[in-house]
């Protein structure tokens, strides 16, 4: 499902049904794309005037990471919603005999794998975002500085939340599966922390000059 072609309202809709996707996963998609939007539209308000010229390579940084994310985010919310509906699909198999079932057993596997595949990219493109966010807050347009913290929450929520479904679905892999997701999960959650607590530093510090 392409949840970029649907209004707002329709989108929220779907995400309130009991349907299983959308999901949080999805939701984090989104939420990096909206962050990203923001953080061009400051980009641009920094590189449209001299005022601000301190601020230009911020702002050229901030665009060269942020315009691909607006699309990539919202294949990233596709890709979430269809590797949870795979592993849905899979539990579904008929497991009537051995084979049945051991073949039932390796497309769950497989597809949960991939349900955290999926969501461990949306985090690391909002890591991305993340980090770059601090130089526009402290050096972009001081009229925009708070838009650039909605960009920095939305980036940061994105991130965790992301994370938060990497977790769950490597839970229920075997240990030998994910095994590269597992080892930098903490880091990159650590990271999150930090670097969204350096972008509400700068503005609010930004804020009170």
């Amino acid at each position: 499902m392409n949840w970029m072609d649907m209004t707002q309202r329709e989108f929220q809709a779907a995400l309130a049904s009991s349907s299983p996707t959308p999901g949080g996963g999805t939701a984090s998609a989104i939420a990096l794309g909206q962050a990203a939007s923001l953080a061009c539209m400051v980009a641009d308000l920094t590189l449209g005037s001299e005022k601000w010229s301190d601020g230009w390579p911020a702002a050229e940084h901030v665009q060269q990471i942020a315009i691909p994310m607006m699309t990539r985010s919202g294949i990233l919310a596709e890709e979430d919603s269809d590797a949870f509906d795979e592993v849905m699909a899979a539990f579904k198999m008929p497991k009537d005999s051995d084979s049945e079932k051991a073949h039932r057993r390796a497309a769950i596997r497989g597809g949960t794998l991939q349900a955290a595949k999926v969501p461990f990219e949306t985090a690391e493109v909002a890591l991305a975002l993340l980090k770059a966010l601090t130089d526009l807050a402290v050096h972009g347009n001081a009229n925009a500085v708070t838009d650039v913290g909605v960009a920095g929450l939305l980036a940061s929520a994105a991130a965790k939340g992301a994370l938060f479904n990497v977790e769950i679905n490597l839970q229920s892999l075997p240990d030998d599966m994910g095994v590269a997701l597992r080892e930098m999960m903490p880091e990159m959650l650590h990271q999150a922390k930090l670097d969204s607590r350096s972008v509400m530093e700068a503005v609010r510090t930004r804020m009170s000059k």
